[in-house]
């Protein structure tokens, strides 16, 4: 339908160096031990259905604090509440502040122990951090108009705005919207649009407006509810949401950045979804993971990036 380059098939790696502030220890039997600045975790993950590498004793060694589930779901969203709890093994705030440094400047992250086990952070995303700073301090993304959409407490946000974007954040909770203004007031940061509204009919209005974004990081859940009880099934909406954002994108010069965490939505399944709705000159899809100073590999969502 729409000529584009071949795909870079690109499997990134958030290294330790570049996020001295998060450490992904070990993971294993559903669970990953991290730690994130001076306390480390124990934490639920789905994906990681091998053997712990480290033995348990060492786990328990080393973890400030444990969350377990009380009701298995394949998946969990930011307003979920009183899905599990947490138990101190040593003495720790239930909030406290984390770092990450750019070229020019760094954001501070306010980590919270909440009821649905998020801390209020997604550490492999920093790869989305750097590359949306690299793109916006090209000379051609001066001022420009960005949008966050499913922004949750808006690392992205606070990377865009460093690197001088106008940023539009965009999700369908209110917490974690006022989430992000303690992490940009922490971060002694403005210029970010607040928005709490459901993410299709928040696009579909700028879309009948006319507006223009050039660049727009959209990071769907694979289901949720917005704030006036919107109904959203991945598989039913995303078309429709890649479509309004090729309508909102600047044609001659933008980024486009879509993560995917579903089970099972491979990174060509997303490319495929790009292609359909973007043309674009530069293209890279592929598979976030961290690894483990314990050796093992975490995978943890597929991403599209494209640019033009």
């Amino acid at each position: 339908m729409i000529a584009n380059s071949e795909i870079e098939m690109d499997i990134k790696l958030l290294s330790p160096n570049n996020f001295p502030d998060y450490e992904l220890i070990d993971a294993g039997n559903f669970e990953k031990l991290e730690r994130f600045g001076q306390f480390t975790l124990i934490r639920p993950e789905p994906q990681a259905i091998w053997n712990r590498k480290l033995p348990e004793a060492q786990w328990l060694k080393l973890a400030h604090a444990k969350f377990k589930r009380e009701v298995q779901k394949r998946s969990y969203r930011s307003g979920d509440s009183e899905n599990g709890g947490w138990t101190k093994l040593k003495p720790m705030p239930d909030n406290w502040n984390i770092s990450y440094t750019l070229p020019t400047g760094n954001f501070k992250l306010k980590l919270a122990l909440t009821t649905f086990g998020h801390l209020g952070v997604f550490p492999e995303q920093a790869q989305n951090w750097d590359y949306m700073y690299h793109q916006l301090t090209q000379p051609k993304f001066k001022n420009a108009k960005i949008l966050n959409a499913f922004a949750y407490t808006g690392a992205a946000s606070l990377a865009a705005c460093i690197a001088g974007a106008d940023v539009t954040h965009l999700d369908a909770v209110k917490q974690v919207v006022n989430w992000n203004k303690e992490n940009s007031d922490l971060s002694e940061l403005d210029n970010i649009r607040r928005i709490v509204d459901d993410a299709p009919k928040f696009l579909r209005r700028e879309a009948k407006r006319g507006k223009v974004y050039q660049g727009i990081i959209i990071d769907p859940p694979a289901y949720g509810r917005g704030p006036e009880g919107e109904k959203w099934i991945l598989e039913e909406g995303i078309n429709e949401l890649l479509d309004l954002c090729s309508q909102l994108i600047d044609k001659n010069n933008f980024f486009f950045i879509l993560n995917l965490y579903s089970l099972g939505y491979s990174s060509l399944i997303a490319s495929n979804l790009v292609d359909s709705y973007f043309e674009h000159s530069q293209k890279e899809a592929g598979e976030f993971y961290l690894k483990a100073n314990s050796g093992v590999v975490l995978p943890l969502g597929t991403f599209v990036r494209i640019s033009k």
